[in-house]
């Protein structure tokens, strides 16, 4: 005459993304598969530079170079190694050439959606939390597309070199929430 009650509630729409997670500042960032053309290391002798302008050649195409540091606005990139990790993001008419930190390799994350709390988030669409509990911030890579073309378009024309990659000095940012 006695017994157990158990009641599960599940989320009815769970959104699993593919993506190539990078390190940029010491930070995690992913950059959905299907919305990048290729992740490659570049040779530094392979850079050209053009009207002030850095670019690769890929496949036949002038593919403009950029540190991500820059785009995200955040503190000084370590010195590379030999080669660059470079991610490739755009459609054929523009194309940018996105210099990482570190290509930390693929994986599975299961998509959380911002607060709306927050609004937009510039170059973010969203969150996940790796298998060891760490956050990692979604690229929005549509926005971060139209970012790069502001930059251009402000005349910033950001140098990715071997010996260093130079963007403007900029303290570390990070918000806690609780």
């Amino acid at each position: 005459g006695h017994g157990l009650r158990v009641q599960l509630q599940l989320p009815l729409t769970l959104s699993v993304l593919r993506a190539l997670l990078v390190e940029v500042a010491g930070e995690p960032y992913a950059f959905p598969l299907t919305q990048i053309t290729r992740a490659l290391k570049l040779q530094p002798e392979s850079i050209e530079t053009l009207e002030s302008r850095q670019h690769f050649n890929f496949h036949g195409q002038r593919v403009g170079l950029l540190a991500a540091h820059q785009v995200f606005d955040c503190g000084d990139p370590k010195p590379p190694g030999s080669d660059l990790p470079v991610i490739v993001l755009g459609n054929r008419d523009a194309r940018y050439g996105l210099v990482v930190d570190r290509l930390l390799g693929e994986r599975e994350l299961v998509v959380q959606p911002l607060d709306a709390r927050l609004g937009k988030v510039k170059d973010i669409s969203a969150a996940a939390l790796m298998e060891d509990g760490i956050p990692v911030l979604i690229v929005d890579v549509d926005d971060m597309v139209r970012s790069i073309e502001k930059l251009l378009s402000e005349g910033l024309f950001p140098q990715v070199q071997h010996d260093s990659l130079e963007v403007t000095d900029r303290k570390r940012k990070r918000v806690l929430a609780v």
